[in-house]
């Protein structure tokens, strides 16, 4: 018995490593791709497509891409429980890195959004997405300054899963677009509206069933103390 659940229990630390690193890996790949582009200052090579009417807006896109790529490299580590225990003042210190973060992209986010040449629908879901974002963000801080310490875990995941939407909208855009060299009558604005949404709904629906099974569940499945034998 002892020893089927030291099994279980090295298997879902080795998926949760597994998952982990690839949320990582993926999140960072993201962001050394996107980033770079628009540390050149040159608007040719803005990976959106720009509104010619705008002039700012290659700067709104590159003033949400260079926190956003921080925020995307840095959420990873927070949620490793050996380097949040150990390092507890280096975790509150990229903490405020990170909701610093958060909250300058989603200011420019808004701005970029604005100005975006892809469509009302596509609007609707960023100007969603970082309302998500900011109040799950202040959801987080105000847990934690309470001491609610498993709430602000909850929030936190919310909070970084709808910053991995960025990484998803780039996952649903390859497919789309293969599927757009398939079937004609698909739009790019159609694909790109598509995914947006997509990313958007994928992400927070992974994040809350994370939550269930791995903070909600698990507690439920904890014996109470004084409590007998289950059958």
């Amino acid at each position: 018995m002892a020893t089927a659940v030291k099994t279980r229990s090295a298997r879902r630390i080795r998926m949760w490593w597994a998952g982990w690193a690839t949320l990582a890996i993926s999140a960072a790949g993201i962001a050394v791709y996107s980033v770079p582009a628009y540390l050149t200052g040159d608007p040719a090579d803005s990976r959106l497509p720009l509104n010619p009417d705008v002039a700012l807006h290659y700067l709104s896109i590159a003033l949400h891409a260079l926190p956003a790529g921080l925020v995307l490299v840095l959420g990873p580590f927070q949620f490793v429980p050996a380097l949040r225990n150990r390092y507890r003042a280096l975790h509150r210190i990229v903490g405020r890195v990170y909701m610093i973060s958060v909250v300058f992209a989603s200011v420019a986010a808004v701005l970029a959004t604005t100005f975006s040449v892809n469509g009302f629908s596509a609007q609707v879901a960023f100007y969603l997405l970082t309302a998500a974002w900011l109040y799950s963000l202040a959801q987080a801080y105000r847990t934690i300054r309470r001491g609610q310490v498993r709430l602000h875990r909850i929030w936190m995941i919310r909070n970084y899963a709808l910053s991995f939407a960025a990484v998803m909208l780039r996952v649903f855009l390859i497919l789309g677009l293969a599927a757009r060299s398939r079937y004609e009558w698909l739009t790019v604005e159609s694909v790109y509206t598509t995914s947006a949404w997509a990313s958007i709904l994928v992400s927070a629906a992974v994040a809350e069933w994370f939550i269930v099974q791995r903070t909600l569940a698990a507690r439920a499945q904890r014996p109470t103390a004084g409590a007998g034998p289950v059958a």
